[in-house]
C-alpha cells in the first residue's frame, strides 16, 4: 500500500517548507531572511523580488499548507464598480483586491491567508459575504497599483473637472480672509494643495452666489458629497473625489481657527470671507460621523438680510398690531416657530425699526448672527456661566429700553424677562411653539404664573417660510379635488382659488421656486384673551378668540399667498395645518 504525503502542516514556516521540498537552499534562505528585515516585507513577496523563485511555486505551496484556493490574477480583469467596494488605502494596506461578484459574494485576493479579522473587517466595508482566495504578493501589490491608479486618475480628472467648470463661472477667484489668523494657521493654510484651496474657494463663492443658506460637507464609506440648503431645500451640487476628504475638511477647519488635530469631539467656529466687495460670515459646525466628520456652514450674508417690516409680507391687519407693539414703551413680544423660520429676522427687523439714538438696545444671542451698528449684542457662553438668564440680571443693571433674548428656553429666563417686561422695557424673544395661542399653554406650563403671563405678553407673532414661485415660469396649475381638500375642507372654497405654479427655467434652476415668502400668525393681546389666560383657556378657545378678533392663521395665511400668486399649494399644505 502506497504512502500519500500528507499536505504541510499550517502551523509550519513557509521557508522550512520550501527547504524541505527542495525548492529553496539554506544560502539563499538565509540572505532572503536579511533582506525581509530591512524591508520588511513578507518571505515569499522578497524571495520573488530576489528572483530566486517563481511567484507560482510560493502560491502553490502557500496553498496547501493553508488549504485555500489559489488564483491565477492574470484571468482577471476587474472593473472599476467592483473596486469601488474596497477603498484604495485599504486595498494597497493590507495587500487584498476584489476580483468578482456574485451575487450576495464578493471574491477577493489576499496575499496574506492568517488575516482573518481582515476578512471581517472586509465584510463590514463592503457589506458581501467574502470568498477569500490566495494570490502572490508581488504580482498582486503590482496590480493594485494599476487598477487603483487608474480610479484615482479617474478622481483626478473629475476634480480638474470641476474646477474648470467653477473657472468657466468666475467661482475660483481667491478669496480674503478678512480676520487674521494666528502663525501657526497661517503657515498650514500654504502648505495646503491648489486645487484643494480653489475647490474650497469655489464651494464657498458658488453657494453664497446660489443664494444658499447652509453648505453641508458630508463623508460616506466610499464617497464624499456637497449639499446646498437654497429656499429652505437641500440640493446635491458635487461628489469631490473622497481622496481628498482629510485635505477637505482640515482647510475648512483652518480657516475657521479649528483644532485640525481633534476630530473625536464637534467643534465650533467662525469664518470672514472678502468677496469682491462684501464680507460674508460663515458659522462652522463640525461633527464626527462614522466615516469622518461631517461639517456644516451657515452663510450669515447681510447683502440679504431684509430688515424692512414692511417688505415682509404681512396682512395690514398683523402689520398694524407688530408695529404698535414694538413701538410700546414695555410689555413681552414673542415671535414662535420651527428652527429655520426665520425667526432671527424678525427680531432684528423689528429691532432696527425702533433702533434710535435716545433707545438703548441689549441683545442675548447664542450665536450672535449678524452685527446691528447701535445695538449692544452679548454672545452667550453657558460653558463659562453666561447664560440668558445671566446676560438678562446683567442687562438689568445697564439701563437699558428694549432687550431681546434669542430664546426663553427655562422657567428662570421666563421670569427674568416676564419681570422686565412688567417694569417698563421692551422685552423680544423666541420660542419653539407650532402656531401663537400654544405660545401661551408653554409659558403657564414653563411654570410662569397665568397673572404674570396676561399681563406682561403684548403680542405673539408665529410664523413659517414657504417657497415663493419662480416669477419667470410661473404658469396656472390645477388640482384634483383630494389635493384641494388637504387646503380646505369646503371644496368650494378650495376651488375657487387661482392655484398657480413654476414650470422650471434656468432663473430657478428647474425648481420652480426662487426666493422665500412668510406665512405670519400675529395675536394681539386683547382685554378679553387676557381674561382667558387668567381662567386657563385652552389652546383651542384662545385661537378661536383671536380669529374672531381678526387674527389669520397661519393656514389663512398660507391661503392669502396662493391667491396673489406667491407660493403653491404644496408648500403651503407642507408648513401650515388646517
Amino acid at each position: 500500500m502506497s504512502s500519500v504525503a500528507a499536505p504541510p502542516g499550517v502551523g509550519d514556516r513557509l521557508g522550512e517548507i520550501l527547504l524541505s521540498e527542495n525548492l529553496l537552499t539554506r544560502d539563499q534562505l538565509g540572505k532572503a531572511l536579511v533582506e525581509q528585515k530591512t524591508t520588511g516585507h513578507r518571505l515569499g513577496f522578497v524571495l520573488v523580488q530576489m528572483g530566486v523563485l517563481p511567484e507560482v511555486e510560493i502560491t502553490k505551496v502557500l496553498a496547501r499548507q493553508h488549504r485555500m484556493p489559489a488564483v491565477d490574477l492574470s484571468r482577471f480583469e476587474v472593473d472599476q464598480k467592483i473596486l469601488k467596494l474596497i477603498p484604495s488605502d485599504v486595498a494597497r494596506k493590507h495587500c487584498v483586491l476584489p476580483l468578482k461578484r456574485e451575487g450576495r459574494t464578493l471574491t477577493v485576493a489576499m496575499a496574506d491567508p492568517t488575516d482573518h479579522g481582515l476578512l471581517q473587517d472586509l465584510k463590514f466595508i463592503t457589506r458581501f459575504d467574502l470568498f477569500p482566495v490566495l494570490a502572490g504578493e508581488f504580482t498582486l501589490r503590482n496590480l493594485i497599483d494599476k487598477y487603483y491608479e487608474v480610479g484615482d486618475a479617474t478622481q483626478q480628472a473629475q476634480l480638474q473637472e470641476i474646477l474648470k467648470d467653477m473657472e468657466g463661472l468666475g467661482l475660483t477667484d481667491d478669496l480674503e480672509l478678512v480676520e487674521d489668523q494666528d502663525d501657526e494657521n497661517v503657515s498650514q493654510a500654504q502648505i495646503n494643495d491648489a486645487p484643494v484651496v480653489k475647490l474650497i474657494n469655489g464651494i464657498l463663492t458658488d453657494a453664497v452666489k446660489r443664494g444658499a443658506s447652509d453648505i453641508h460637507v458630508e463623508c460616506f464609506e466610499h464617497e464624499m458629497r456637497v449639499r446646498y440648503r437654497v429656499d429652505g431645500v437641500l440640493q446635491e451640487v458635487m461628489k469631490p473625489p473622497i481622496r481628498l476628504r482629510a485635505a477637505l475638511i482640515s482647510r475648512i477647519k483652518i480657516l475657521s481657527q479649528l483644532n485640525i488635530a481633534e476630530r473625536r469631539i464637534p467643534q465650533d467656529g467662525r469664518l470672514k470671507l472678502k468677496m469682491g466687495n462684501k464680507v460674508i460670515d460663515f458659522r462652522v459646525s463640525t461633527l464626527p460621523c462614522l466615516f469622518g466628520e461631517k461639517i456644516v456652514l451657515r452663510i450669515l450674508d447681510k447683502g440679504n438680510l431684509t430688515l424692512d417690516l414692511t417688505k415682509f409680507g404681512f396682512e395690514p391687519k398683523a402689520e398694524s398690531d407688530l408695529m404698535k407693539a414694538i413701538l410700546n414703551p414695555y410689555g413681552m413680544v414673542l415671535v414662535t416657530g420651527p428652527t429655520g423660520s426665520g425667526k432671527t429676522t424678525t427680531l432684528y427687523s423689528a429691532l432696527q425699526r425702533i433702533n434710535t439714538i435716545e433707545t438703548n438696545i441689549m441683545t442675548a444671542e447664542d450665536p450672535v448672527e449678524y452685527n446691528l451698528m447701535g445695538i449692544n449684542q452679548v454672545q452667550v457662553r453657558p460653558d463659562i456661566g453666561l447664560t440668558f438668564a445671566a446676560a438678562l440680571k446683567a442687562f438689568l443693571r445697564q439701563d437699558p429700553n428694549v432687550i431681546m433674548i434669542g430664546e426663553i428656553r427655562d422657567l428662570e429666563t421666563g421670569g427674568i424677562g416676564i419681570k422686565a417686561a412688567l417694569t417698563g422695557h421692551l422685552v423680544l424673544s423666541t420660542l419653539h411653539t407650532n402656531d401663537a395661542p400654544s405660545t401661551i399653554t408653554r409659558m403657564v406650563d414653563m411654570g410662569i404664573e397665568p397673572f404674570n403671563v396676561a399681563a406682561a405678553v403684548n403680542l405673539v407673532v408665529a410664523q413659517r417660510l414657504v417657497r415663493r414661485i419662480c416669477s419667470g415660469c410661473k404658469a396656472p396649475a390645477k388640482y384634483k379635488d383630494e389635493e384641494l381638500r388637504a387646503i380646505n375642507d369646503n371644496l368650494d372654497i378650495a376651488r375657487a382659488l387661482p392655484y398657480q405654479k413654476g414650470t422650471g427655467c434656468d432663473a430657478c434652476a428647474g425648481t420652480g421656486y426662487k426666493g422665500r415668502a412668510g406665512l405670519y400668525e400675529v395675536m394681539a393681546m386683547s382685554h378679553e384673551l387676557r381674561r382667558m389666560i387668567l381662567r386657563g383657556a385652552s389652546v383651542a378657545e384662545l385661537r378661536d378668540q383671536a380669529v374672531k378678533e381678526g387674527m389669520l392663521t397661519l393656514r389663512m395665511d398660507g391661503l392669502k399667498k396662493i391667491e396673489r400668486g406667491t407660493t403653491t399649494l404644496e408648500e403651503v399644505v407642507k408648513e401650515t395645518s388646517a
